[in-house]
């Protein structure tokens, strides 16, 4: 495997070098002491150095890199000392809006939490692409009456679905005709299937589309 799909270690901080425990040190010393560790050490592939910038400049040209995955930008305080446990640091994620195709719902057709989504693959088959956050709710008392439930046609009939990343416990679902398209904002994370890694952010209902307008599962034509 190693051979097939080679691994790196992306070094981003130091906390402890030689016995001595940096963690009372600020970020810019600890990222300067990591930086003379790579220079001093001579470190060689599959050792990597995570780059680093205080060029907004530089920083909005990794955010270019969203195409080939790149999730985004950790921002750090140059200041602060290692803080165990805690969530210091911010992300920026990249994002974009695209189209899906409304295929289920959570928790009743009367009354949807969030909506689940899908795309045809080339095959002329609906694969299942990501959840949206939980919806507004003037959008969750209208989008109802544009719904209709589906019969045991449907693609994912018989289907299970994860109530959350890594539960057990499925999602109480209801099955709907795959004919109404929405705009989603999503962010590039995908898992190995192809489907949005995070919950994707409903933007509005696209009646000037049908489903077959929506870009194909797996699609990865460049953002708008």
């Amino acid at each position: 495997m190693a051979a097939q799909w080679p691994a790196h270690c992306v070094a981003f901080d130091l906390l402890r070098l030689n016995g001595t425990t940096l963690t009372t040190q600020d970020y810019a010393a600890r990222r300067a002491a990591l930086e003379r560790l790579f220079s001093d050490q001579a470190l060689p592939p599959p050792w990597t150095l995570c780059p680093s910038t205080t060029d907004p400049t530089m920083a909005a040209e990794w955010l270019e890199w969203s195409t080939v995955g790149m999730e985004g930008l950790v921002l750090k305080n140059l200041r602060g000392t290692y803080r165990p446990a805690t969530r210091a640091w911010r992300k920026y994620r990249v994002a974009h809006t695209t189209d899906a195709i409304i295929g289920a719902v959570s928790r009743s057709l009367t009354d949807p939490a969030t909506v689940l989504l899908g795309r045809y693959d080339p095959t002329g088959r609906l694969r299942y692409t990501g959840r949206s956050t939980v919806l507004p709710r003037p959008l969750a008392t209208t989008l109802p009456a544009r719904l209709s439930p589906a019969g045991e046609e449907h693609p994912w009939a018989g289907r299970t679905f994860s109530a959350a990343w890594g539960a057990t416990t499925a999602l109480t679902v209801a099955l709907v005709v795959p004919e109404l398209v929405v705009e989603v904002r999503a962010d590039v994370s995908r898992d190995s299937a192809g489907r949005w890694r995070h919950p994707v952010k409903l933007v509005r209902l696209r009646d000037d589309l049908a489903p077959a307008d929506v870009p194909l599962f797996g699609d990865d034509t460049t953002p708008y």
